[in-house]
């Protein structure tokens, strides 16, 4: 801690080369972050997958429904535990613009088979007793300002008859990990088939599956889609991270792309500092010489170099890092893509940092401590 004034000194003797060196790595790390955040948006649904639930659709995809007695021939087969279904809504809330998931759901089951969002059990009562009644997500209720009691029209898709529905906000479901997903809407699915066109009577969009045993998952996955081969409607079963994996793969290759994107940055950054260090080196030879003359060894040579490169990439990173944090825990895809930042990636984005900052002063240092002092004297 003695010699931290000396290094302040050091760094701000050239301000305007320090403030941009570090807003070099400001700029990295924040870059950092917002990738990174990109990154564990395409995979939230993959990370927050329940390893006991396994989802059931259409051999031909989503827009296949499913017979709704396919529920209990489902629960019948062994190994399963619970089984519930919903259906895609689709409305639009005043403007297309503003989009959300929004789930048609059987309330006696949906709580149980997702006991990671949370709702007080006062307001699932009024939820269960209105059957205009809907849960939203706390981040949708901040969104658009909704408030328990509020009243929300949904203009519904063609396929739906069209006209308005009308819902009533009856709960607000909170996850229990930063990462879950508090932007859906969920519906009654009596008061959809009261109001939906006729044809849609009987039918459900998927089925969510429970199993006993994880580790069983896959021999019901099997189960499952060979109870109904061959039937009208048959069906493709996975667990639910493969089912989440699905819609990620149809993105492209994401994780390439920030790989190469992140590393193109860091390589540039390597070098932007690596050339300010061996600058700031030369232009303090006889300094360094000095030190040497009075007393002190190489390393301490080395180190003051080192830690100098450290420093800056220590404070560039880590107000990077801060800013990628607060920027991320906004919805800046109105609810498209959950974005936030793992801990791990911000422990990464320190770790790289600091390796960047290690790299790009070492060779400076190295030079630094094998500076001959006589050499150096001569240019004073």
């Amino acid at each position: 801690m003695r010699f931290l004034p000396l290094l302040v000194a050091n760094l701000l003797r050239k301000k305007i080369r320090t403030t941009l060196t570090v807003g070099s790595f400001f700029v990295a790390l924040l870059l950092f972050a917002l990738l990174a955040a990109v990154r564990a948006g395409f995979n939230q649904g993959i990370d927050v997958a329940g390893a006991d639930r396994i989802v059931v659709i259409g051999r031909t995809g989503l827009i296949q429904p499913l017979p709704m007695p396919y529920q209990e021939r489902i629960r019948r087969l062994p190994g399963v535990k619970d089984v519930t279904h919903a259906t895609w809504f689709g409305g639009v809330y005043q403007d297309p613009k503003n989009f959300f998931a929004q789930f048609v759901i059987d309330p006696d089951e949906w709580r149980g088979m997702y006991p990671e969002f949370k709702v007080p059990d006062d307001q699932w009562r009024d939820f269960l007793a209105d059957r205009q009644g809907v849960v939203i997500g706390a981040k949708l209720a901040q969104r658009f300002g909704w408030k328990l009691g509020g009243r929300i029209p949904l203009k519904p898709p063609g396929y739906l008859g069209g006209g308005s529905w009308d819902f009533n906000v009856r709960a607000i479901y909170r996850g229990t990990r930063r990462q879950d997903d508090e932007t859906q809407m969920w519906i009654q699915h009596k008061y959809f088939y009261e109001k939906a066109p006729k044809y849609w009577q009987g039918i459900v969009g998927w089925y969510v599956v429970r199993v006993g045993d994880p580790n069983e998952a896959m021999r019901v996955v099997k189960a499952i889609d060979t109870e109904f081969a061959n039937s009208t409607s048959e069906t493709r079963t996975q667990t639910e991270s493969a089912f989440a994996a699905s819609f990620v793969k149809q993105m492209g290759n994401i994780e390439f792309l920030i790989r190469v994107i992140g590393a193109i940055v860091f390589f540039t950054l390597l070098l932007v500092t690596g050339n300010t260090m061996a600058i700031t080196v030369r232009e303090r030879t006889s300094e360094l010489a000095v030190l040497k003359a009075i007393g002190y060894s190489d390393r301490f040579v080395l180190a003051l170099v080192l830690v100098e490169a450290l420093l800056i990439a220590a404070v560039g990173g880590g107000l990077g890092l801060a800013a990628g944090y607060w920027i991320t825990g906004k919805d800046l895809t109105n609810g498209i893509i959950l974005m936030y930042l793992p801990v791990g990636a911000i422990v990464t984005g320190v770790g790289v940092a600091l390796v960047t900052g290690f790299l790009a002063g070492v060779l400076p240092a190295v030079s630094a401590m094998r500076l001959s002092v006589v050499d150096a004297l001569r240019r004073v």
